[in-house]
């Protein structure tokens, strides 16, 4: 029996052709998203932020954080087992960050993966689009325990930004989706502002006023100590941090 050999040039123009139709089409579905609306809540595809009562009055640069569909309803995990959506826990929208759709993957196969890693992406978890990511990752984290410092909001928006490969990484974690938002975010309003930093200005002064400055001390290594704990967990000891 003879057997058929197929020119390698053609095998590979016609995987190409192939290639492209799929990313053409998975362009295609990217629907022009509707206008970013504070006062109804509505932030298609970001991420927003919002302070932590009592944390934050400690350490102004925690907060709590979401990730909003493509009709701008908003999704975090806000206690074990619990995605909330469409009402942020812990008050409104303080500062958001609007992604583009097009740094993501979506991928109906592994022959329709636009990123380089297409087996570690597909082993991870794949989405067909933006909503289909944040609806795995939501089912992921029903069965997850909250914790604040090992599995919180902040894991939940790494895990939708490492299923759609965003930005073209899979290395999405509490602190650079932290870093993200507060570097690159934008505020709702001079309200949002005030109602993030006044909190810890007022604790600030009155324990400074009581106490001294060794207040001043304690309150930076508080906060120098969360820092270290989450950079350590998130690149030196990952296993601290899974979730």
């Amino acid at each position: 029996m003879q057997h058929i050999r197929f020119p390698v040039m053609e095998v590979k123009e016609a995987y190409d052709v192939e290639h492209m139709r799929s990313t053409q089409s998975i362009q295609h579905e990217l629907w022009p998203l509707d206008e970013i609306d504070p006062k109804k809540a509505k932030f298609p595809c970001c991420l927003v932020w919002t302070p932590l009562p009592i944390v934050s009055w400690l350490a102004p640069f925690i907060g709590h954080v979401g990730i909003c569909r493509e009709d701008g309803t908003i999704l975090d995990f806000a206690g074990s087992n619990f995605v909330n959506a469409d009402d942020f826990a812990f008050g409104a929208v303080a500062r958001y960050l609007q992604l583009d759709r097009t740094q993501c993957c979506f991928a109906t196969n592994l022959g329709g993966h636009t990123c380089k890693s297409g087996y570690k992406h597909a082993e991870f978890g794949t989405a067909i689009t933006w909503d289909d990511a944040l609806q795995s990752s939501s089912r992921y984290f029903e069965h997850k325990t909250y914790n604040l410092f090992t599995c919180n909001c902040h894991s939940f928006v790494a895990n939708c930004l490492n299923r759609i490969f965003y930005g073209g990484s899979m290395s999405w974690n509490m602190i650079n989706v932290a870093g993200l938002v507060l570097l690159k975010g934008q505020w709702v309003d001079a309200m949002s502002v005030l109602r993030s930093f006044l909190p810890f200005l007022l604790v600030l002064s009155l324990g400074v006023f009581m106490v001294g400055w060794p207040f001043l001390a304690a309150l930076l290594s508080f906060s120098f100590l969360l820092l270290v704990w989450f950079l350590l967990g998130s690149y030196c000891f990952k296993t601290l941090l899974e979730c």
